[in-house]
């Protein structure tokens, strides 16, 4: 109803329903009290009031209940714009007392505006439904200064202060763990009820609870510019980007509004040269009938219903769409592309093998860590992290070459370190037997010489092989495509029963393969880190991001971030579009058929006003209901 208008009036009307609860309703109420006494009178005591009391009694109902959608009328019709709901409901009741058939009149603006109440009471808990999922942020936090603690507003905290988290408290703001050890909950944010546990010096996000010690943690970032806030803002931002579907029925209603209101004055007039015994009530009472249930309202509210109900379902178990659009775009998905690291792999990675070549070993790990200290990679981190602390080198002229490693000179020493696309491309000979090294290597050159190579192992995510079945149930293609040579991407696509795989790929390279697929007609979605694989997300139809709580970049660039890393939400997501698409469709198909149905018995002079308000509140009833369900489903 008044959520298909996106004037200030409308806005200011359903936004003081919200705030004011039932008091605002109590003028509907007491318009409901006196129609049901009428009605009781009438029919069940068969007392007969007299025209005129009869008359003033329904029309102080009426204007109770009415006075508001009579005014929106009216301010909508200055300006021009007849075609509308208001318009059509005021229409439509005031033609009902001209003719004499006041209760008829009151019921249609009674049970209009009841329809109306629930379906902003609906809307509006979806909204708040969708906040809540997210918008667990802590009221107050405990600073530590100088050993003394004190309680102020988290907005108030500034980077690099410590604050305090005692068990069973929401951590307020992100930072990094000060304390040894800590357990968290990260269910508001992941979907996930095992707890986490952080070790001093790693990542805290705000909205992670607390579970067994007194913890403390240095703020990293300003309460605003917290992970937590940001999804928050995003989730908020996701109800106003419209899906197709959306879109659709928004021009619907434009186009279909004007027709009804055509039509019902064609089915009041054209009978007077048809007819012969035409009589001008019965069909300015048919045309009255028409009008009402020609109201749009079950579509233009239970649609958006719906995606709010997917977008809330969806943040529930961890996934973050930024628009309904994109529950619309999973439904069509035929083909995933996927990262390797990271995406299917744990992405944490363990030195397994040194082999330095004419070098001290321990210099060979010193110079090797000190240049990929300078590279966010994981596999950068496990040889860093391998070294532990490295001796102060002298590091400049770092420069990283996309995908291939870094080149800096370190104490006077230019290193090369990264893959064999590295050395290849700087002409420095290698055994040949790196090539058959199915692990993950890192081979460094110092001063132009082959120096030794590192061999690394990432684990695959114990749900990674799930995922690719499932994928391969819904008849969906699986490519993976990756940085890391062909034995290793070869070796992970076999052990999960992937499509395609390529390796040795650079950027540019992620991009021909996903313009390939598309040249095929392919829909694509492409699931990475959504940093490095930027131009891929862009050009995907869908761009999913994995760990959006890890990378601000993450939660910009990808259009669906998952919270928990895991592969099988990939195909959740999927479930989560295919089940608000059903649910909206179902929603458009009952509306139609009854608005069809009730439409043909109104100008044949079946269907009352009593069937038309009954039939047009019910059915935007019935898909309120279905549409709100979505939240309950299990994925």
């Amino acid at each position: 109803m008044s959520i298909i208008t996106n004037t200030n009036e409308a806005h200011s009307h359903e936004q003081a329903k919200e705030d004011a609860g039932w008091k605002a309703h109590w003028d509907l109420l007491l318009a409901l009290v006196i129609l049901i006494v009428l009605l009781v009178l009438e029919y069940g005591f068969q007392i007969a009031l007299p025209n005129l009391p009869l008359l003033i009694i329904n029309l102080i109902a009426y204007f109770l209940a009415g006075r508001k959608v009579l005014a929106l009328a009216f301010r909508k019709s200055i300006r021009g714009d007849f075609f509308n709901e208001f318009v059509l409901m005021s229409v439509a009741t005031i033609g009902a007392f001209i003719i004499g058939e006041y209760e008829e009149g009151v019921a249609v603006m009674v049970f209009y505006q009841i329809g109306e109440w629930f379906q902003d009471a609906a809307v509006n808990s979806a909204k708040r439904s969708i906040k809540a999922l997210l918008d667990i942020r802590p009221d107050t936090v405990t600073v530590i200064k100088n050993g003394n603690s004190s309680v102020v507003d988290p907005s108030q905290v500034q980077i690099g202060e410590t604050i305090q988290i005692k068990p069973g408290e929401k951590v307020a703001l992100d930072g990094e763990l000060l304390s040894d050890s800590a357990s968290f909950n990260t269910a508001a944010l992941t979907g996930e009820s095992k707890p986490d546990t952080k070790y001093k010096g790693e990542a805290v996000y705000a909205g992670m609870i607390n579970l067994n010690t007194v913890t403390e943690v240095n703020v990293s970032a300003l309460f605003k510019d917290s992970k937590l806030s940001r999804i928050l803002e995003m989730v908020q931002d996701a109800t106003a980007r419209k899906s197709q579907t959306q879109l659709f029925i928004s021009r619907f209603a434009k186009v279909y509004t004007p027709i009804v209101f055509f039509l019902a004055l064609a089915l009041c007039v054209v009978p007077y040269f048809l007819v012969d015994d035409y009589n001008f009530q019965t069909w300015f009472y048919r045309s009255l009938v028409f009008l009402v249930i020609s109201c749009p309202c079950a579509l233009v509210v239970s649609i958006p219903l719906g995606y709010f109900g997917g977008i809330g379902l969806a943040s529930r178990n961890g996934i973050l769409f930024k628009g309904g659009n994109y529950l619309d775009v999973m439904t069509k998905i035929n083909a995933v592309v996927m990262d390797k690291t990271g995406t299917l792999t744990k992405g944490v990675f363990k030195v397994q093998k040194i082999e330095p070549n004419d070098v001290d070993k321990e210099e060979f790990v010193r110079l090797t860590a000190a240049l990929e200290k300078n590279s966010t990679h994981p596999i950068a981190k496990a040889i860093t992290d391998y070294a532990g602390i490295v001796n102060e080198a002298q590091v400049s002229g770092i420069e990283e070459i996309a995908g291939h490693g870094l080149k800096g000179n370190i104490d006077g020493k230019e290193v090369l370190a990264g893959n064999l696309k590295l050395l290849r491309k700087f002409n420095i000979t290698y055994p040949q037997e790196l090539e058959k090294i199915v692990d993950t290597i890192v081979v460094t050159a110092i001063n132009n010489k082959y120096a030794g190579y590192i061999t690394i192992s990432d684990e695959i995510k114990e749900d990674a092989a799930q995922a690719i079945k499932d994928l391969h149930t819904l008849k969906i293609q699986t490519i993976m495509l990756s940085g890391d040579k062909q034995a290793v991407v070869d070796d992970v696509a076999k052990k999960l029963g992937i499509d395609n795989a390529y390796g040795d790929l650079l950027p540019e390279g992620k991009v021909e393969k996903v313009q390939a697929l598309k040249s095929e007609g392919k829909r694509i979605a492409f699931v990475g880190d959504g940093v490095n694989d930027a131009p891929v997300v862009a050009l995907a139809d869908a761009g999913i991001a994995m760990g959006g709580l890890g990378s601000d970049a993450t939660i910009e660039t990808a259009d669906i971030v998952i919270q928990n890393d895991q592969p099988s939400k990939i195909v959740a997501a999927i479930r989560v579009g295919k089940i608000t698409r059903n649910i909206v469709w179902q929603n458009i198909i009952l509306a139609m058929v009854v608005k069809i149905i009730v439409l043909a018995l109104g100008a044949g002079g079946v269907a009352t006003l009593w069937e038309a308000v009954i039939a047009d509140v019910g059915v935007a009833l019935l898909a309120i209901l279905n549409a709100v369900r979505i939240q309950r489903i299990k994925i």
